[in-house]
């Protein structure tokens, strides 16, 4: 593959996986990706029966990269310009590497549901990234009504750990700061190249570092493959990995990654959903009180001006 002079231009094929541009289409692809990133948490918990942290974090970062490098190659797609490096390089070590193997880490000893009202925090962090690294500059009512969603959202997750903080919480908070930053990067690259391609090419970058990786790991940890671990370990790598963050990617582009990050305030909720149906979970009376809270949030934020 070549380098490209401009980011901008794409073959005519890549062009037609773009689909339309009306905002409306861009909310949908957006919700989409958090219906994958819903899941997540369950398919690990799932991988994590049969693989390590480090294996399942590895493996599928190398398996979503070979779909993606795939389809890179099927479509002749040249390579980004040298200036685009950089923020690849910063959505790889954000979404493709820091938060896959904060959580897990975190997942080792958190339930899902706990794991998912915490990352509801990551709407308003992604929001805080986007006005410091792209400028944007929300009105003050959606400020309002993000810091609304997310005092819900702590409210439940301080509840729910009984007032103190874990070392699951520091991990999952850590994973905050780490994905808000590749969002946002990846958010503000959207607008010059195809979602895909930005998730694409960060998971190729990070080859070097996760085949290692992922050879290391896979000697030193026990591996049982059952139906639940490699259900979800393909569903981590190909949904999660690489097909929800395409269509996320484009969302942010045609929306903004503003109202686009607010829309993941339903994420955990969704969670919670899987987490009742495919762990055998149980909630707690507050789930729903906080799910109006935070739907009511969403509401807010996408009628508001950025």
């Amino acid at each position: 593959m070549r380098a490209h002079s401009s980011a901008t231009t794409t073959s005519p094929i890549a062009v037609a996986t773009l689909g339309p541009d009306r905002p409306g289409f861009g909310t949908l692809q957006a919700a989409l990706g958090v219906v994958a990133f819903s899941l997540t948490f369950p398919a690990t918990a799932w991988g994590l029966e049969g693989f390590g942290p480090w294996s399942l974090v590895a493996v599928r970062s190398v398996l979503a990269a070979v779909i993606a490098g795939g389809c890179l190659l099927a479509l002749r797609v040249p390579l980004p310009a040298r200036r685009h490096w950089a923020g690849l390089a910063v959505v790889g070590a954000g979404v493709v590497l820091g938060f896959p193997l904060l959580t897990t880490l975190a997942l080792e000893t958190s339930t899902t549901a706990h794991a998912a009202v915490v990352v509801g925090l990551l709407p308003l962090t992604t929001a805080l990234f986007s006005a410091l690294r792209v400028g944007t500059r929300p009105s003050r009512t959606f400020w309002i009504a993000a810091l609304a969603g997310a005092a819900a959202v702590l409210a439940f997750t301080v509840q729910q750990s009984g007032g103190a903080l874990t070392t699951a919480d520091l991990y999952l908070f850590a994973a905050l700061l780490v994905c808000a930053a590749g969002y946002t990067e990846g958010g503000r690259l959207a607008r010059v190249m195809p979602g895909w391609q930005v998730i694409g090419w960060a998971l190729v970058l990070c080859l070097p570092l996760t085949v290692p990786v992922a050879a290391f790991a896979l000697a030193r940890e026990p591996v049982q493959l059952t139906a639940h671990s490699v259900t979800g370990l393909l569903w981590v790598a190909a949904g999660s990995q690489f097909a929800g963050l395409v269509v996320w990617y484009r969302g942010m582009a045609a929306i903004g990654i503003p109202k686009a990050s607010q829309l993941q305030l339903a994420q955990p909720l969704l969670t919670l959903v899987w987490s009742v149906l495919l762990l055998g979970e149980h909630l707690t009376v507050a789930a729903p009180l906080t799910a109006a809270a935070v739907l009511v949030c969403i509401a807010v934020t996408q009628r508001s001006r950025g």
